[in-house]
């Protein structure tokens, strides 16, 4: 039985003392395929085994889009009030503190001035990480503030979306920034300066239906999740069955809601190129 017995001299390492491997070195996609960090970052996160872009924060967007990853940040320290006074098990002040402490934002969207390849850019880009990406009054606000600056100062706008849709919470606050968005963008056209709208996974709900669907140009990256009500409803209402990837990117290339899909390796040099024909 002394087999099976532990003394306490064999142990060489206390466990306290014991050290782990660091977390985080590799990355498994959802088709299985094992890829290393850095390597994937290398790869502006998209996985070379199969193609699987990985979803990425503002932060990220930025350092792959803006030259040298510099930029100037625009209205930053906007944060919503609770205009409802949302009466959940959570105050909508108390989640809107939790999501900045967790996310290091203060809402579900940044924008950046810098340059792409030498030409001066706005770029405006969504959190998911932030409360589903939802898009509420500072959203709203940020964009039309973005498109104010881009018209005054000429420069094209690119606003990259990955939004759940609507932010709850406010309501009808919420809804109204469709038409404030739409009616900024309205201005930019007449400027004749322009807009690129990238779709990234997931763009639902009321993102979709109003600025991430209206740019001169409409890019989505590949397999994304583009849409507006979730396919569960939809069967539901139409009490049809849905066509084989529906709401993806490809299915709505191929039914004309975009007009290019685009890997984000490419994205850099697809913005740029089609700004520089548009100017």
């Amino acid at each position: 039985m002394a087999w099976f017995l532990r003394k306490k001299k064999n142990i060489i390492t206390p466990i306290e003392d014991r050290k782990d491997l660091p977390k985080g070195l590799w990355y498994r996609t959802p088709n299985g395929k094992i890829i290393d960090t850095d390597e994937l970052k290398k790869n502006a996160y998209v996985s070379p085994e199969d193609g699987y872009h990985v979803r990425i924060h503002s932060k990220e967007y930025f350092d792959i889009l803006f030259d040298n990853g510099k930029f100037l940040e625009k209205n930053v320290k906007m944060i919503s009030k609770d205009p409802i006074k949302w009466m959940d098990r959570k105050k909508y002040t108390d989640r809107i503190e939790e999501a900045r402490k967790k996310t290091n934002l203060y809402d579900a969207i940044r924008t950046g001035v810098g340059k792409i390849n030498g030409i001066d850019i706005v770029i405006s880009c969504m959190d998911f990480s932030f409360i589903g990406g939802s898009m509420g009054s500072v959203v709203g606000e940020k964009i039309s503030r973005a498109i104010k600056y881009c018209i005054e100062k000429r420069f094209p706008y690119v606003l990259i979306s990955k939004s759940g849709g609507a932010r709850i919470m406010e309501s009808s606050f919420s809804l109204m920034q469709m038409a404030k968005t739409i009616a900024r963008l309205t201005q930019l056209r007449d400027s004749r300066i322009p807009y690129i709208s990238i779709l990234t996974d997931p763009t639902t709900g009321g993102v979709t239906a109003s600025y991430a669907l209206l740019g001169d140009i409409n890019i989505a990256e590949p397999g994304a999740l583009i849409g507006f009500a979730g396919p569960r409803v939809i069967r539901e209402t139409i009490r049809k069955n849905l066509p084989d990837g529906f709401q993806t990117s490809e299915f709505l290339l191929e039914n004309g809601f975009i007009d290019l899909i685009s890997s984000r390796i490419d994205l850099k040099k697809n913005i740029s190129n089609l700004i520089s024909m548009m100017m």
